[in-house]
């Protein structure tokens, strides 16, 4: 790990010409130099020739080392770097493994008699339990910070939620929307996937779960019909699934509604409540699916590859259809031959004709979260990337190389994929998606 306070203090007396803002760029292109290159600050530092001390000059050196790959194809990098910000206290502990089983549960008033808790209390016998009138009341006046997200897992709240059930998907400003409407049936997660958004974006206080799933189908009945809806969006739509023993009842619900589908969107392999009932076309199970190698960096605590694609395999022989996101797609070294492992395992495993969907996006986020990234995750890969601010103001790759892999992912598809799979991209722009349309 970069000690940042000494890499300031180094930047500062090299630098000792430049005003406090200049030296703060150049401390973020060092510190991003030193991890992407694996070499000491020293390294770096000494490498700028500082004779004419040109801001422009060292800065555009320094762009020009972090960028390699930018630069060499023309593009332009002229954007403002900020400061690097990283306190060693909010790194996650990756290690043991943990299984879910909270400190403390706290259960809402209105939920107390629920099947939900009377559940915790047997699965959870030395937990501490707790009433309380409300979640909001109860959190409030709680901060929430990255040391506090770190112990998210310690704490559950079975809740009766009374009004926020369904939404349609926020997509970011100028994509193109996939016209997923989620299912707020939990927040939070135990996985530690270094990308993940929720680490930035959710201001739970632990896993919230609702006790009162018979509101959501009430609620449904007057919702838009023929939709794809799911509970993907803020948990993981199944590592929860024996404790709140969602899925065979939302399966039943929608067998009888063969106008609308559902998806369970996870990287478990808790799929045993699901296959305790028949399978049913229009409930589809979905799965992350990235190379082994990626998966082992990046995405701690989640089931292996080989695991997701056998239980894939499962649901597809009990009945259900499936679908996979290669989402986020990260153009690593040797990326390409990676990827076409896990296509080529992905048709080995499961049958061509179940799956309804695939969709492709690449590694996006904001700049806030790339701090807490970089806090949270000394350790992570996936920052060392060419990413620059895109029209939506997040960190993506540029254009040009969406494009390259989008492309190079579409032709492997196309040669195992049923000509009745939907292939789509996520969160991206109308441009993107009209200079590949002829391959979908």
């Amino acid at each position: 790990m970069i000690d940042t306070d000494l890499l300031r203090e180094k930047v500062s007396i090299r630098f000792s010409f430049f005003g406090v803002n200049k030296q703060q760029e150049l401390s973020r292109l060092v510190f991003e130099i030193t991890l992407r290159e694996q070499v000491k600050v020293e390294a770096v530092l000494l490498s700028i020739p500082i004779e004419q001390k040109s801001f422009p000059r060292i800065k555009e050196a320094l762009v020009r080392r972090r960028f390699t790959d930018l630069t060499a194809r023309g593009i332009l990098v002229e954007e403002s770097f900020s400061m690097v910000d990283i306190d060693p206290a909010n790194t996650v502990l990756l290690q043991p493994a943990p299984s879910f089983y909270p400190k403390r549960v706290y259960i809402e008033d209105d939920a107390k008699r629920s099947s939900l808790a009377d559940r915790a209390e047997r699965l959870f016998p030395l937990a501490t339990f707790l009433s309380i009138t409300s979640y909001k009341e109860k959190t409030k006046e709680i901060s929430l910070d990255i040391k506090a997200y770190n112990r998210r897992t310690e704490d559950l709240f079975i809740v009766h939620e009374k009004h926020d059930f369904y939404k349609k998907c926020p997509c970011s400003p100028g994509v193109v929307g996939c016209g997923y409407h989620n299912a707020n049936l939990g927040v939070g997660c135990p996985f530690e996937c270094s990308y993940c958004f929720l680490q930035n974006y959710t201001n739970a206080h632990g896993v919230v779960l609702p006790a009162n799933i018979e509101d959501f189908f009430t609620a449904f009945k007057g919702y838009d019909q023929g939709v794809r809806v799911g509970s993907g969006e803020l948990t993981d739509s199944l590592v929860f699934d024996h404790i709140t023993e969602f899925s065979p009842r939302i399966v039943e619900f929608f067998r009888s509604r063969p106008k609308s589908i559902f998806e369970f969107k996870t990287k478990s392999i808790n799929i045993e409540k699901l296959l305790s009932l028949q399978g049913v076309s229009n409930i589809v199970v979905s799965w992350s699916l990235n190379p082994q190698v990626f998966i082992d960096r990046e995405e701690h605590f989640t089931a292996s590859l080989k695991d997701r694609l056998h239980a894939a395999n499962r649901c597809a022989r009990h009945g259900y259809r499936t679908a996979f996101h290669f989402d986020p797609i990260v153009p690593f070294k040797g990326w390409e031959d990676e990827y076409s492992k896990v296509v080529d395992l992905l048709f080995e495993n499961v049958p061509a004709d179940s799956i309804a969907w695939i969709s492709l996006g690449m590694l996006r986020m904001t700049q806030r979260q790339k701090k807490v990234i970089e806090n949270r995750f000394p350790g992570n890969t996936i920052l060392s990337g060419e990413m620059l601010i895109g029209e939506d103001g997040k960190l993506r790759y540029h254009d040009s190389v969406r494009r390259d892999v989008y492309q190079k992912m579409l032709d492997l598809l196309k040669k195992r994929c049923s000509k009745d799979t939907y292939v789509y991209l996520c969160m991206e722009s109308r441009s993107i998606w009209d200079v590949l349309k002829t391959a979908f």
